[in-house]
């Protein structure tokens, strides 16, 4: 099991550079996709550190991934070993472009569960836990891995696929639930049907939400809605991505804080724009490179997160690994530039879920025209009567973060969708 605990940055670039060493010895000529790459780079075993990996190795882009799993379908030529060596399957959603297939081999599928066990250790988790997984049974990675690792600890792992959210929450007050896993709008989802059914969630013993699949978790106005609707549970922060496995666990500490494994990842925070690396206290995005995933690694690969990397280290919880403040603040090709000024989704959640009568949003962007226009549907909870007000209130707390006139137009309850998995809240027309 990876029970990595490094003593301070030296240590984790020691360890590091040596699992890259290893990495680059056993992909050269038997991966083709990073043999060819590596070659034109000139990076051998040999290499001298971290930063001379980072200056000669280019980014591996998600792009890059699709073409290769379309010219050699249908896994692509990123594969270390023969294909009777893999025994898993994952896909992403595909909801920004072709979904991308990924394998991985028993080896590399514990690493994943090490990862997890990270996690889970940092959330608390320990055996006497019952984990209810609020997830379907789908190719994801998430599930599937998170659900074997909290097995492995000895959990008791209780699946929710197939199931309504009403049977969902019968399933975890019957069963003694202390730790559920799901997405973060899910959360509120539970909380909402619960009211519906007449389930009293004081009732239930969750103790933990381990929430992932969005920005959510480290987001203060979205953490505190889901600890005041399932009443002052622990929320926990995680986040990770098919291609590359589980990648970060909620600080014990600071509660709106992720810290990367990095005894598993090489992370690097660049400016998206000009590629180069961003200083602590600035904004950028994540850039990852898999340590343990040999059978179908990445390097160096753009993840499309938009992060925040703390300056003070250690973190009050001790650890010397990359803090990320805020957590996944959004992704790069999710901002929108509304009349010049750059709008993320994470804002604007963060403002709405301030409003305890919000029940459920959506957020249309009107791209069509000459300058692009954005205004917003609110559904409001059942017990809030003031439609006016508070379309008022919240057009005027838009106003004041972003300087934008945003319409708010309140619309029936029932209206708005609603989501297990990733929301789906900002829709171009």
């Amino acid at each position: 099991m990876n029970n990595f605990q490094p003593a301070d940055r030296n240590t984790i670039v020691a360890a590091q550079l040596a699992k890259l060493k290893a990495l680059l010895a056993e992909l050269l000529s038997t991966n083709p996709f990073y043999t060819r790459k590596l070659l034109e780079a000139g990076i051998s075993p040999a290499i001298s550190g971290l930063e001379e990996f980072a200056a000669s190795m280019p980014f591996t882009l998600k792009h890059e991934i699709v073409a290769d799993q379309m010219e050699n379908p249908p896994y692509g030529s990123n594969l270390t070993y023969p294909l009777e060596r893999y025994t898993r399957f994952s896909q992403t959603s595909g909801t920004t472009a072709n979904p991308i297939r990924w394998l991985d081999t028993p080896e590399s599928w514990d690493w994943m569960l090490d990862n997890w066990s990270q996690v889970y250790k940092k959330a608390g988790v320990a055996r006497r836990d019952h984990i209810f997984f609020a997830f379907s049974f789908a190719p994801f990675l998430g599930f599937w891995t998170a659900f074997e690792s909290a097995a492995r600890i000895g959990c008791l792992c209780i699946p929710g696929g197939g199931l309504s959210s009403a049977a969902r929450l019968r399933i975890m007050l019957d069963n003694n639930v202390t730790v559920l896993c799901c997405a973060p709008t899910y959360t509120v989802r539970l909380a909402e049907v619960a009211v519906e059914e007449g389930v009293d969630l004081a009732a239930l013993k969750v103790r933990t939400i381990i929430v992932a699949g969005e920005p959510g978790g480290s987001i203060p106005a979205t953490r505190a809605r889901i600890e005041q609707l399932w009443k002052g549970v622990r929320i926990v922060d995680h986040h990770g991505m098919t291609e590359v496995g589980p990648v970060s666990y909620g600080c014990p500490e600071k509660r709106n804080m992720l810290h990367v494994i990095e005894s598993s990842y090489i992370a690097e925070i660049v400016n998206p724009g000009s590629e180069k690396p961003v200083e602590a206290g600035g904004m950028g995005e994540l850039v990852l490179t898999t340590l343990g995933r040999t059978g179908s690694p990445l390097l160096r690969y753009r993840t499309g997160d938009w992060v925040q990397p703390i300056k003070d280290q250690p973190c009050a919880c001790g650890s010397y690994e990359l803090a990320l403040q805020g957590g996944i603040l959004g992704r790069t090709d999710d901002m929108v530039i509304i009349r010049g000024v750059n709008v993320y989704p994470s804002a604007v959640e963060d403002i709405v879920r301030g409003f305890p009568g919000v029940a459920e949003y959506r957020v249309e962007i009107f791209s069509q025209q000459a300058l692009p226009e954005m205004k917003m549907q609110v559904e409001l909870v059942p017990a809030c009567k003031d439609e006016a007000e508070v379309a008022a209130h919240l057009e005027a707390a838009l106003q004041k973060a972003f300087a934008l006139r945003i319409p708010v137009i309140i619309v029936p309850g029932g209206t708005l969708p609603r989501f297990e998995m990733k929301a789906r809240r900002w829709v171009r027309v």
